[in-house]
């Protein structure tokens, strides 16, 4: 067998074992040059190999670590982040950011569809897959339809997974798109300012009365979105 795909098979059989789990920095180059008594060109293609397969990713000036698995959300979904995060196979936790009770603003109104003056909970939080950051939340409750939410520390569950258990919702619209990550997310999601982000905003209604907008934005390269159809003829 070649150098490098001896290399390139034990670096792989380390992870898929759970030896190395998402996160780890594997051995610097020349680490596994010595190891292997090889040139570091024979490392460097059996690393790129596993770059090009999605196994390992390389941080620039920090060294090469174990990817994070890929992610996928279903379209039609009502998002329950902790199940995406489980799903993984990867510990999940949650930080709220802020937390306040005000009135709608003008700017608000394409987000719900609330008059003036109507009270709201205005929640910002951050989800992490083991230690990495996977989501920025942005979220409005309309207190009007869930009063409660006024005095919820969130402490046990996060706002989406609580609020999917306290109201039935009826209706929701998904707006879907990529935008490139502003200082204050780039911050709260690890990645440079300027990255490619993919951001999913939905309103949720419960019959006519609209109960929350939340605009989720996840790092570009980490996550899709799939969508399953079937032919009605």
């Amino acid at each position: 067998m070649p150098l490098h795909l001896r290399i390139q098979n034990d670096v792989e059989r380390s992870i898929l074992s759970g030896e190395w789990p998402p996160g780890h920095r594997i051995p610097f180059e020349h680490e596994l040059t010595v190891q292997y008594g090889c040139s570091r060109m024979t490392v460097n293609k059996a690393l790129t190999d596993l770059v090009k397969r999605g196994l390992i990713e390389r941080r620039r000036k920090a060294g090469t670590y174990v990817r994070f698995p890929h992610a996928q959300s279903a379209v039609m979904e009502i998002h329950d982040l902790r199940r995406e995060v489980q799903a993984l196979g990867l510990p999940y936790r949650y930080t709220i950011a802020s937390l306040k009770v005000r009135r709608v603003k003008r700017e608000d109104s394409t987000r719900l569809d609330l008059e003036a003056g109507t009270s709201v909970l205005d929640i910002v939080c951050d989800h992490f897959a083991g230690d990495r950051p996977f989501c920025h939340e942005q979220r409005l409750i309309n207190l009007s339809a869930v009063p409660e939410a006024a005095e919820e520390p969130f402490k046990d569950s996060p706002p989406g997974t609580w609020l999917l258990g306290k109201v039935p919702w009826s209706s929701a619209e998904h707006r879907i798109r990529a935008e490139p990550a502003k200082a204050d997310i780039a911050a709260a999601l690890a990645i440079p300012t300027g990255s490619a982000c993919l951001v999913i905003e939905r309103k949720t209604q419960s019959g006519d009365v609209h109960v929350t907008h939340v605009k989720l934005t996840y790092p570009g390269d980490s996550h899709e979105l799939v969508a399953q159809f079937a032919h009605g003829g």
